[in-house]
């Protein structure tokens, strides 16, 4: 009898940015066929399944539609807006408080440690 092999554990995310930045760059490779360079590792969650946290976050009222462009401008820049940097500011307020409110719903869901 062959020993069982174990099933690779689903890696979580370690912040709200990490999960945000992984749901761009993955929603880029299934729409644009970009080239994928990412972790082979299975995650916690399924893309599908941020797309629809984040539709409920913003009908919920708990994301604006500012914060949602923020969102999007600096995702697909694969970096958070910088708070000392004058053009950015406002964005980076922005940037921090839609960050909290999906770190607190992931945690809910376990995808975060």
């Amino acid at each position: 009898m062959t020993p069982m092999k174990s099933l690779p554990t689903n890696e979580k995310f370690q912040n709200a940015e990490q999960l945000w930045f992984w749901f761009i760059y993955s929603k880029q490779i299934n729409t644009n066929f970009v080239r994928r360079n990412t972790s082979t590792r299975p995650r916690v969650c399924e893309l599908l399944d941020v797309e629809i946290m984040v539709t409920r976050l913003y009908l919920s009222g708990r994301l604006t539609d500012e914060q949602l462009s923020v969102m999007k401008e600096f995702g697909d820049k694969r970096r958070a807006p910088h708070q000392y940097k004058w053009s950015e500011n406002n964005k980076a307020a922005m940037w921090r408080t839609a960050m909290r409110t999906l770190e607190t719903a992931a945690k809910q869901k376990d995808w975060i440690d």
